[in-house]
């Protein structure tokens, strides 16, 4: 495999990782099992392919003091090695492991995020071309008919993938596969079961640990002056105290709290279902979506079909709803991860 094709597959690994990652913050039903698999493995295969980038490229660049290559290529190697050991440890070690503001699993996302900058650095000196086949390449394949002596010249043969290529290609996904594997293996023999996300399983019936997805604190509500604001769509816009909310009618709902940081919680919550809420509201017919707002600027979207589905949470575990876990009011979203489980909602928005 030539070092441009090994940039190619790297790039494209990263694209789709990266993909895969946010797109696994939001899903959290059984069905997607198959989006985490596919994470792994791709992360399996990423493993294998910057060490053999690190092997044929920086090392030869570190003996002959290449500073300006260096300067690009090492962070962005250092910053992805960091992130996949982040996510491997946190997968294969068998615990959920905290480390400051937020658990292993937490630093794996926000180190995978910061590889986003470094590619864009990597890749302005010249190297978009690594994304295209070569302008020459394509210039030679387009050339035919007749050349300054009157003999006809053939069309020249695009490039075609080597022997060498596919077996370093079919190699690097047998050891990403092994990677994958051995890390489900070790996982098996933890002592904290993983749910298919990766999050560790804690007691159930709890309280759920109070996070936020950028680990800033809980904001300041007053119970007594705070009102849940419903509009848009509906026929009866709604400001309803906290007492106007329970009024409406409460219920009982246990669901899986699944928070990106790698740990998962089945409890019961109490509150009032958002299908009750936008009854009582009105919600016109030809209305296609919700938005759900914080206090503090957070928010998720849903289909009127999904929202009807979502709970409005006051209470957990057989208490109010702590501050720290969204009170007044909190978003509770079956089936999706805790993102989307929006704390200290204070809007409705029918659209």
């Amino acid at each position: 495999m030539s070092s441009a094709a090994l940039d190619r597959l790297l790039a494209l690994l990263l694209a789709a990782l990266l993909a895969t990652g946010v797109l696994t913050w939001r899903a959290g039903s059984p069905e997607t099992w198959w989006l985490y698999a596919l994470h792994g493995l791709l992360a399996g295969v990423l493993s294998a392919c910057v060490l053999l980038k690190l092997w044929r490229s920086l090392m030869p660049a570190l003996r002959h003091q290449r500073r300006a290559r260096l300067a690009i290529a090492l962070p962005l190697a250092v910053v992805t090695l960091l992130s996949l050991v982040a996510g491997f440890v946190a997968t294969g070690i068998g615990r959920l492991v905290e480390i400051g503001p937020w658990t292993l699993l937490g630093w794996h996302a926000i180190v995978g995020l910061l590889i986003v900058p470094f590619i864009v650095v990597h890749l302005l000196p010249k190297r978009w071309r690594l994304l295209r086949p070569s302008l020459r390449r394509r210039g030679a394949a387009r050339i035919s008919g007749a050349d300054a002596t009157g003999a006809t010249r053939r069309p020249a043969r695009p490039p075609r993938v080597s022997r060498r290529a596919v077996l370093v290609g079919g190699s690097m996904g047998v050891i990403g596969f092994a990677v994958w594997g051995v890390t489900g293996l070790l996982d098996v023999l933890g002592r904290q079961p993983r749910r298919f996300t990766g999050s560790r399983w804690l007691p159930s019936g709890g309280i759920p640990i109070p996070t936020t997805f950028f680990g800033e604190g809980a904001p300041s509500v007053d119970v007594a002056t705070w009102r849940l604001r419903v509009h848009g769509a509906v026929d009866r816009p709604l400001e309803l105290s906290l007492g106007d909310l329970r009024a409406l009618g409460t219920a009982d709902l246990t669901a899986v709290l699944d928070c990106t940081g790698g740990w998962a919680m089945e409890t019961t919550w109490h509150g009032v279902p958002m299908a009750t809420l936008l009854d009582a509201a009105g919600t016109r017919a030809t209305a296609s979506g919700v938005q759900v707002r914080s206090l503090t600027g957070w928010g998720a979207a849903l289909s009127v079909q999904e929202a009807r589905a979502t709970f409005l949470a006051t209470g957990v575990a057989g208490i109010d709803l702590p501050i720290g876990n969204g009170a007044p009011c909190r978003l509770v979203v079956p089936d999706r991860r805790g993102l989307d489980w929006v704390k200290w909602v204070a809007e409705v928005v029918v659209a």
